[in-house]
């Protein structure tokens, strides 16, 4: 067998050098816990960033799995399939809306809501060609393709991928009244995170979202939502938009909708929106298979019946109230909604990476954004004495010395 060692060096030399991920090479998964290629256990509390909040291997999902694929893996949308329409109606009846367009990755489908979300300006608004404008926020993270890191406000994601595209509009996350001076006639949208979670898992004021989409409304502007790390249970509700009572006129979903098992995503909307899409305007070949349908219809039964939704808001209080108890010199406060916190740490306390290190040492496995945030967000089917158990480490690594090699088993 190849160790780990060995495992890393071909990656160094071989792969492109765009991660600097935690030096743990993993082989298996199994709910909440995973083994690495020596037989070490860890507790996930990243969850793949919220695309296994059903935890790993999800027997129901890898049923699903196997039995499609020796079905009916990939017709693409030249013909149909008789999964697709399913998934359809089911997630569309699930979040309440009329229409849904399926992609792959969470930055094909915000693509997909910005093509919406510019035709609808054009042959319903009334925007002259060519002159659409859609608003942003600092802090954003919707995706990287060349598009989207063009108004993103992190310096690297677009040093050296330029020029980019014009049209948007970047304003402080939060801030109603930006909002409202950013927007102009040619304003055909607003695209937000209810929650930014690359940012550092900023929660905006409350009242920020259901103030922003009046303002949306009056200026008749399309208020978008970015689900794809909120949405699915992660905050305590199917969308996170819901927390406000706030229905969003368009929805952009991935990560959690297949449960960790095949890249898909979506976007939502009503017919009236939806519907300037014609054939030929826009597609993807692996958009709408039957094998990404199959598990994304039963990783949504598996949220639904499993009250993952239930879960995240029953455990996520305690997970944020034993992390803001904690007495280390390192923690400047700590913030999140539902399964999903961010320990912000102080300027002097040598950045988030080392403790993510630690926690490793100690069979956690978290990890650090914007260098000074630890992010934890566990799969939504942890139990609460899993929790207890990885917050119990959490608390070692930021408050003792912790030895370089630690046996990591429960």
């Amino acid at each position: 067998m190849v160790s780990a060692k060995e495992l890393i060096s071909y990656e160094e030399k071989w792969g492109a050098h765009n991660y600097k991920p935690l030096d743990v090479v993993l082989t298996r998964g199994e709910g909440v816990w995973v083994y690495d290629v020596d037989g070490k256990k860890y507790l996930d509390f990243l969850a793949a960033y919220s695309a296994l909040n059903q935890g790993y291997c999800h027997p129901r999902l890898v049923k699903v799995m196997r039995e499609q694929a020796g079905r009916l893996t990939l017709t693409s949308r030249a013909f149909r399939n008789d999964q697709l329409p399913l998934w359809e109606k089911e997630l569309c009846e699930l979040l309440g809306f009329e229409k849904m367009l399926p992609m792959n990755s969470g930055a094909e489908a915000v693509e997909t809501a910005i093509k919406l979300a510019r035709k609808w300006g054009y042959k319903v608004k009334g925007v002259a060609d060519g002159q659409a404008e859609i608003v942003a926020c600092e802090g954003n993270f919707h995706g990287r393709t060349t598009t989207l890191v063009g108004f993103s406000s992190e310096s690297q994601y677009r040093d050296g991928f330029g020029p980019f595209a014009p049209g948007f509009k970047v304003i402080p996350y939060g801030n109603v009244a930006a909002l409202g001076a950013a927007i102009t006639p040619n304003a055909v949208a607003f695209l937000v995170e209810p929650l930014q979670g690359e940012g550092g898992v900023i929660v905006p004021p409350e009242g920020y979202l259901a103030a922003a989409r009046d303002v949306c409304r009056t200026n008749n502007v399309l208020f978008m939502a970015d689900e794809i790390q909120s949405g699915l249970g992660r905050t305590g509700k199917m969308l996170c938009c819901e927390h406000e009572g706030v229905r969003p006129d368009v929805v952009v979903l991935g990560k959690a909708l297949s449960g960790g098992m095949y890249p898909v995503s979506a976007v939502l909307s009503s017919a009236a929106i939806m519907d300037v899409f014609e054939p030929g305007d826009h597609g993807s070949t692996f958009g709408g298979n039957p094998l990404g349908c199959a598990v994304a219809r039963e990783a949504l039964k598996v949220v639904v019946e499993e009250d993952l939704c239930g879960r995240a808001a029953a455990l996520g209080p305690r997970m944020l109230a034993t992390l803001s108890r904690l007495e280390s010199p390192y923690v400047d406060f700590v913030r999140g909604k539902g399964l999903w916190a961010g320990v912000v740490l102080k300027k002097g306390a040598g950045g988030a990476r080392r403790f993510c290190e630690a926690l490793m040492r100690l069979g956690v496995l978290a990890k650090e954004t914007h260098e000074t945030v630890i992010r934890l967000e566990p799969p939504l089917v942890i139990t609460e004495d899993e929790l207890e158990w990885g917050l119990e480490r959490v608390a070692t690594a930021l408050t003792a010395d912790v030895p370089e090699e630690v046996g990591a088993t429960k």
